[in-house]
C-alpha cells in the first residue's frame, strides 16, 4: 500500500519497522517514524514568481486539495516564503506538503549549490512541509549523513528526469534505490504511446518494493498521468489550473477528477480512448466518461495522440485496451492491421470503432453512419432526398455510403477533385465541382471536412451563396459556431450542430462496447456544457414520417 503521513499522533505511540536496509544508517526516517495511511491520488504543484503569490496559490488550492507541491525554485528568494509558510502549516495540519527545489542544471530554476539547496530544504521541513524533493544527482552529491540529516527531518522523495525520451527506467530505479528514500520518483518524456506501457510496467514491478510515483512528460504520456495510479503509482500530478503547468501534458485536478475520475481508478478498472492526431482538443473524453459514470461502469476513456498506427496497436496490445475511438488520420489506415471488420467499415473504406475481443482479435465498426443517419432521420425522409457532402475523408465517405444505402440522391464537393471523383464513383453517386454548385438545389448540405475546426482559421469551406439548402448538417463540433454556420443562420438556414453527430456515433461506439443503451441526454448535456452552451432538452425522436420537405 502507498502511504501518506498523519502527524497527529505522539512519536512514543508508534512503533513501524524499516522497510530495507539503508545506505548508511538504520536509523528510521522522519516519515517512517509517523503512522502512514494512503496518499491522496493527486499531488497539485504550484509555483509563483513572490512569496506573497504562492501563499495566496496554497490557500485556494487547499481548499479542494491535500497534496501540493511547492516548487520553492521558482521563486527568486525562496527563504522569505518560510515564516508564512509555517503559519500556514500550523493551521493546516491535513495538508500534506512537499517542497522541491530543483536545480537548473537538472531542469528546474535554483541556480544555487547543492549545499545550499539542501539547506533550504532542511528549513522547509523545520516550517512544516513533510516531504522534501532532492533530485538523483543531488543524492550522488551529497553525503551520506547529510541525507540522513535530511530523512531525520522530512520524508525524503528522490526524483529523476528525463526530458529527451523515456529509456533505461529499470537500471534508473535501481540506481536510486541505493539510496534510502522513502519515495522514488521518475519522470520521462513520452516520444510514442508505447513509451507510456514502459512506465506502466515499471511501476507494477517496483512500486511494492518502494513508493514509486511514475510519469510521462508531453502530449503522448498524457494517459501516464491518469492510468499510472492504476499500476501502482503513488499518486500523479496536476496543476490547479490551466496555464499554470509545471511540465508539459499536465492536466488539471479538476479535470482528473471530474472527467477521468481518478480516484475511482484500480486494478479493475477497463481502458477505452480515443487515438487521432490532433486529439487535444476533443471532448470524446468528457462525453465517454459521463457516460460510463451514468451507467456504473467501472472503465476510463483517454486521449492517445498519435499518428503512427504501429505505436497505437502496440499500446492497444500491451496496456490492454478494451476499445478505441479512431479520429483523422486514421480511420482508413486502421482497416488493414483489423483482424475483422463490419461490412459497412469495409465498403466504406474507414474505420472509426476498434473492440479488442478477449482473445486479443482487433474487430473494427463504423459508427458516423448512425452519427450521420440518425439526426436526418429525424427531420426528413431520406429515400429520394437531395444531399450535398463537402469532403472525401473518412466522416465524408460514412456520410455518402450510409446516405445511399437509405436511397438519397447523394452528391459530392471535394477540394481534391479526384479524390472526390473516386468516392462519388464508389458509392454510385454524383460529383459536383464548386463551379458548378450554384445550379444545384439541396435538401442537406453536410460539411465533412475539417475546416472551421478549433485551433484552425475561422473559415468556411463554401461562400454564402453556395448555402441553396434547407438544411446545413456542420460535422465541426468544436468550436460550436463556426464561420459556415454563422453564415448559414444569417441566411436563414437550419442548422444541424455537429454535436448531435458527435453524439450519436459516440452512443452507438459506447452500446459495441458496453451492450447497454446509450445515456444519449447525458452524453449530450456533457459535450455542450464542455463547449460552453447552457444545456437544453435532447432526445431520440424516431424518424419522421411527414411529407419530403419541399427543395430550395
Amino acid at each position: 500500500m502507498r502511504f501518506a503521513l498523519e502527524l497527529h499522533l505522539p512519536l512514543c505511540t508508534i512503533k513501524m519497522p524499516v522497510r530495507r536496509k539503508l545506505m548508511k544508517s538504520d536509523t528510521p526516517s522522519y516519515a517512517a517514524r509517523f503512522l502512514r495511511h494512503r496518499l491522496p491520488r493527486i499531488c497539485v504543484a504550484l509555483f509563483a514568481s513572490n512569496p506573497s503569490e504562492l501563499m495566496e496559490k496554497v490557500e485556494a488550492a487547499a481548499n479542494e486539495n491535500s497534496l501540493l507541491e511547492l516548487r520553492l525554485d521558482y521563486l527568486p528568494k525562496p527563504a522569505l516564503v518560510l515564516p508564512k509558510l509555517k503559519e500556514f502549516a500550523g493551521f493546516h495540519r491535513d495538508i500534506i506538503l512537499v517542497a522541491t527545489c530543483r536545480r537548473a542544471v537538472n531542469g528546474g530554476k535554483f541556480r544555487g549549490t547543492v549545499a545550499s539547496q539542501s539547506e533550504l530544504l532542511l528549513k522547509a521541513a523545520a516550517a512544516g512541509c513533510q516531504l522534501v524533493d532532492i533530485e538523483l544527482e543531488t543524492a550522488k552529491a551529497l553525503k551520506a549523513q547529510e541525507i540522513e540529516k535530511l530523512r531525520q527531518q522530512a520524508g525524503l522523495m528522490i526524483s529523476f528526469h528525463d526530458f529527451r525520451g523515456t529509456k533505461k527506467l529499470e537500471e534508473t530505479w535501481e540506481e536510486m534505490h541505493q539510496f534510502p528514500a522513502d519515495y522514488i520518483k521518475i519522470v520521462s518524456t513520452a516520444k510514442s504511446l508505447s513509451d507510456n506501457v514502459k512506465m506502466m510496467r515499471l511501476l507494477e514491478h517496483r512500486s511494492d518494493a518502494v513508493s514509486t510515483v511514475g510519469v510521462c512528460m508531453g502530449e503522448r504520456g498524457i494517459i501516464s498521468r491518469i492510468l499510472n495510479v492504476r499500476s501502482g503509482s503513488a499518486f500523479t500530478f496536476a496543476s490547479a489550473e490551466s496555464g499554470a503547468e509545471t511540465a508539459p501534458g499536465q492536466m488539471t485536478a479538476r479535470v482528473l477528477r471530474d472527467v477521468f475520475r481518478i480516484d475511482a481508478i484500480d486494478a479493475a478498472t477497463k481502458v477505452y480512448g480515443v487515438a487521432g492526431d490532433p486529439i487535444g482538443h476533443s471532448l470524446s473524453p468528457e462525453m465517454m466518461n459521463t457516460a460510463f459514470r451514468r451507467e456504473n461502469i467501472n472503465a476510463v476513456y483517454v486521449p492517445l495522440q498519435t499518428s503512427d498506427v504501429d505505436d497505437l496497436l502496440k499500446c492497444v496490445r500491451e496496456m490492454p485496451m478494451q476499445g478505441l475511438s479512431i479520429t483523422m488520420p486514421l480511420k482508413q489506415e486502421i482497416i488493414k492491421h483489423l483482424d475483422k471488420t463490419d461490412a459497412l467499415s469495409a465498403k466504406i473504406g474507414a474505420c472509426n470503432t476498434l473492440i479488442r475481443s478477449h482473445d486479443g482479435k482487433l474487430y473494427g465498426f463504423n459508427t458516423d453512419v448512425a452519427g450521420v443517419v440518425r439526426p436526418l432521420e429525424q427531420r426528413l425522409i431520406l429515400s429520394g432526398a437531395k444531399i450535398l457532402v463537402v469532403g472525401a475523408g473518412g466522416a465524408a465517405r460514412a456520410a455518402v455510403f450510409g446516405l445511399r444505402e437509405r436511397n438519397a440522391e447523394v452528391w459530392v464537393m471535394n477540394r481534391t477533385a479526384e479524390t472526390g471523383q473516386k468516392l462519388a464513383r464508389q458509392a454510385h453517386a454524383h460529383y459536383v465541382s464548386h463551379a458548378h454548385l450554384k445550379k444545384l438545389d439541396f435538401d442537406v448540405i453536410i460539411h465533412a471536412t475539417p475546416v472551421g475546426m478549433e485551433g484552425s482559421r475561422p473559415q468556411s469551406p463554401l461562400e454564402e451563396s453556395d448555402l441553396r439548402t434547407r438544411y446545413l448538417f456542420e460535422m465541426v463540433y468544436n468550436p460550436a459556431e463556426t464561420k459556415l454556420v454563422k453564415m448559414a443562420r444569417a441566411k436563414g438556414v437550419q442548422v444541424i450542430p455537429g454535436t448531435e453527430m458527435f453524439v450519436h456515433q459516440g452512443a452507438r461506439q459506447f452500446e459495441i462496447w458496453t451492450g447497454k443503451p446509450a445515456p444519449v441526454e447525458d452524453m449530450h448535456r456533457a459535450v455542450l456544457f464542455a463547449l460552453g452552451i447552457v444545456p437544453q432538452a435532447f432526445s431520440v425522436r424516431e424518424p419522421t414520417t411527414l411529407p419530403q420537405a419541399k427543395r430550395g
